[in-house]
């Protein structure tokens, strides 16, 4: 579990640069890249809630093709 919550705030401390870096690039605005930085992911997160909702209402889209045996998801076989 710890490796789990390290690889979460690593990916969310690149998330945060790569929001700043972009809107500083269009904007030329450290304090308007701020905000963009803050504000993006934690809107992005409210909209995964509701999309995950709504994948939920519908129920055949979260079922898996059956692969033949021996075969991974991807199609390839099994090691």
């Amino acid at each position: 579990m710890l490796k789990d919550l390290a690889k979460t705030l690593t990916f969310a401390a690149l998330h945060l640069a790569t929001g700043f870096g972009v809107s500083y690039a269009f904007t030329g605005s450290v304090v308007v890249a701020t905000g963009i930085a803050l504000t993006e992911p934690a809107v992005n997160t409210i909209v995964f809630f509701f999309h995950d909702r709504a994948w939920r209402r519908f129920p055949a889209l979260n079922r898996r093709p059956a692969l033949g045996p021996g075969l991974g998801t991807t199609g390839t076989r099994a090691a």
